[in-house]
């Protein structure tokens, strides 16, 4: 064994590490991102307070991020302790750091089977006197894994312990002046050392821990309110435009659809009043016939279709008729459909014409 200092650049966590020293090395993370006046001001509402001994006599800092205040002084034999503790009771402070000199410190690294990583301290504490010349019972120790790679099944343990001795008095002092340690370190140690056997530390109470718990879930809870409260409007807004602009263009579907049938409607109309246009009038084709056929003559029937006409009747002179009807104006193409019958009870002819008939000008 020898003398030595340790390795601050070694970040492993420590022997017994828990969940409250996770929070705490994440917490030191983001107050290291600040700048230095932020910093120490978050910092400052949860400081530690050390205590440094020197013999029988100790002094009392309160710690923000390593820059230390000194507060009081006490002693163990003197009568003015007590007054120096309950001034430094009307702090608040995080956890008490009961810190030894670096020199009554003993350090010695070993090589263990990696198997013990996870029960370092409970196998250090059967082994203790093995590996040193002490029992567990005689000394206060610490131990943490080093960094590097694994030799094999091997890994590197830095084991740090001191005699009871130079702490016990100072601890039960400390105790019956309701003021517990939490952690006994020393100078230089590497971050999250502690040389009390779990058993010893005091254990914290879980209202206070329960009610910060409270608090920081009450305001996540009012940021995530505050961020999430202007998305949710506007999403309610964009779902209420969007069914106004549904009604809407359901509204415009309809105008559109009415529109088209109308436009439907007005080509119909159109299309009635041009084909009525292109069609001749019966009233003139009627004038034209009376003004053609000779008196002997009558029309039974009378058929018109797409410029066709047809027309059957009798008449004293049937085969001259195709000659009158060809003078008309609009008359062309005009054949006999069937061949003239004699018609013995009136002597006249009975005929079947067809001629088509497009009118010299539209109505």
């Amino acid at each position: 064994m020898a003398l030595t200092d340790s390795l601050p650049s070694l970040r492993l966590p420590a022997l017994g590490s828990s969940v409250a020293a996770r929070v705490q090395r994440l917490r030191l993370r983001v107050l290291n991102c600040l700048p230095r006046g932020p910093r120490l001001w978050l910092a400052s509402r949860h400081p530690d307070l050390v205590i440094l001994p020197n013999n029988e006599r100790s002094e009392v800092f309160l710690d923000v991020m390593g820059e230390r205040q000194l507060i009081s002084a006490i002693d163990l034999q003197s009568q003015d302790s007590a007054l120096a503790l309950g001034a430094a009771r009307k702090h608040t402070w995080r956890r008490t750091l009961f810190e030894l000199p670096a020199d009554v410190m003993l350090t010695r690294r070993l090589q263990l089977p990696a198997q013990v990583r996870d029960h370092l301290r409970q196998v250090l504490t059967y082994e203790l006197d093995r590996l040193t010349p002490f029992n567990s019972q005689q000394v206060f120790f610490d131990a943490r894994v080093l960094a590097g790679r694994p030799h094999g099944n091997k890994i590197d343990v830095e084991l740090a312990l001191c005699p009871r001795e130079q702490a016990t008095a100072w601890l039960e002092h400390l105790a019956n002046s309701q003021l517990p340690v939490s952690t006994l370190t020393w100078t230089g140690a590497w971050p999250e050392a502690n040389l009390l056997p779990p058993q010893a530390r005091p254990r914290p109470t879980l209202a206070p821990l329960l009610l910060k718990w409270l608090l920081l879930l009450l305001v996540l809870s009012l940021i995530a309110a505050v961020l999430i409260t202007p998305l949710w409007q506007r999403h309610h807004q964009q779902e209420r435009l969007t069914q106004e602009l549904r009604r809407v263009s359901a509204q415009a579907e309809q105008v559109s659809q009415v529109r088209e049938a109308l436009e439907r409607a007005r080509l119909g109309s159109v299309a009635v009043l041009e084909r009525k246009r292109e069609h001749p009038r019966m009233a003139d084709l009627l004038l034209e016939l009376t003004d053609l056929l000779p008196d002997d003559t009558w029309v039974q029937t009378l058929n018109y279709r797409d410029g066709e006409v047809d027309i059957r009747g009798e008449s004293g002179q049937a085969t001259a008729l195709i000659s009158l009807l060809e003078r008309g104006p609009g008359i062309s193409n005009v054949t006999f459909r069937s061949p003239v019958m004699q018609v013995a009870a009136s002597g006249s002819e009975r005929f079947h014409i067809a001629f088509k008939y497009q009118p010299r000008s539209a109505p």
